[in-house]
């Protein structure tokens, strides 16, 4: 799957921009850069002084958003959202008027089936953000004991049958090895005995998804390096897709608002309206939050 075949939709377009009240001379992050949709538009808000800077731990994408927006006031980089100090602090920027993050998987990984992230696919078993890392989801489903596949599913996907799809992945690897999505599908599929209104297997592929890429840390280490790049008026937002990561979003910017450093802009999260997802069905359970630093 090449990106150019990827038909990117960026989510709550309007209603981010707004939040995000971009200057033209302005300098701002977009942490997970992706295909470019967001940082797209951002740029185009964007006079000869502005600069973005771009971050995603995907190569993939920085080497295509290279070259779909290219230009000297764009500034691309190869990493994860908590390097974002450092990755400023190469740039010799301190300061910046407001960083945007654009949470979970991203179409390009979702429609590249070698990638492992789809349930439907014959794909190994891999799902690594940054394919440059060791730990694959085939590592967590092979390797890992009963109780940390149980606790994985149980903490990052509140999956209500945690234990039975634990004890089922362990049984079906001791006959042979569990490769490709499909396989673990199926697994999950048993468990359940059918489907319903969503994919028996989707909080299972959520959780090992979480776990590979360290999802959850990341975004907490994120948003603090966020807030200490972020100048007074600058501002944070932040766009989730399931109830843990918006979770830890509204705890954070509800604690730096309770201690003085941020206003909260959202007392209730942004959702997308229904022409959206009736033109975007993978942005239905999107919710945007924001602050600014005071």
């Amino acid at each position: 799957m090449l990106a150019h075949e990827v038909t990117h939709v960026p989510v709550l377009i309007k209603e981010t921009l707004e939040m995000l009240n971009v200057k033209a001379n302005g300098i701002y992050v977009d942490a997970t850069v992706g295909l470019g949709g967001h940082a797209e538009a951002v740029l185009s808000m964007l006079g000869s002084e502005g600069r973005l800077i771009g971050i995603d731990r995907d190569e993939n994408a920085i080497r295509y958003t290279r070259q779909r927006l290219g230009n000297r006031r764009v500034f691309l980089e190869n990493g994860s959202f908590s390097q974002i100090g450092d990755i400023l602090s190469s740039m010799n920027i301190k300061e910046v008027d407001g960083v945007l993050f654009d949470l979970g998987v991203s179409m390009l990984q979702l429609k590249d089936m070698e990638r492992g992230f789809s349930f439907s696919s014959d794909a190994w078993l891999d799902m690594r953000m940054n394919t440059s890392q060791e730990l694959t989801a085939w590592d967590v489903v092979n390797k890992y004991n009963e109780k940390d596949i149980e606790r994985i599913l149980k903490d990052y996907a509140e999956e209500p049958f945690a234990r039975r799809i634990a004890r089922a992945i362990i049984a079906s690897r001791k006959v042979s090895p569990i490769n490709t999505c499909k396989e673990l599908s199926d697994i999950v599929m048993k468990v359940y005995g059918g489907r319903g209104k969503i994919h028996p297997a989707t909080r299972t592929f959520q959780a090992l998804r979480i776990e590979v890429n360290r999802e959850l840390d990341e975004l907490r280490k994120g948003l603090a390096s966020a807030l200490n790049i972020l100048r007074v008026g600058g501002r944070l937002c932040v766009i989730s897709y399931h109830s843990l990561e918006d979770r830890i979003v509204k705890n954070f910017i509800r604690d730096s608002a309770k201690s003085g450093i941020m206003r909260i802009l959202t007392k209730k999260p942004i959702t997308t309206s229904l022409n959206e997802i009736k033109a975007n069905p993978s942005s239905r359970s999107a919710k945007l939050r924001g602050a600014e630093r005071i």
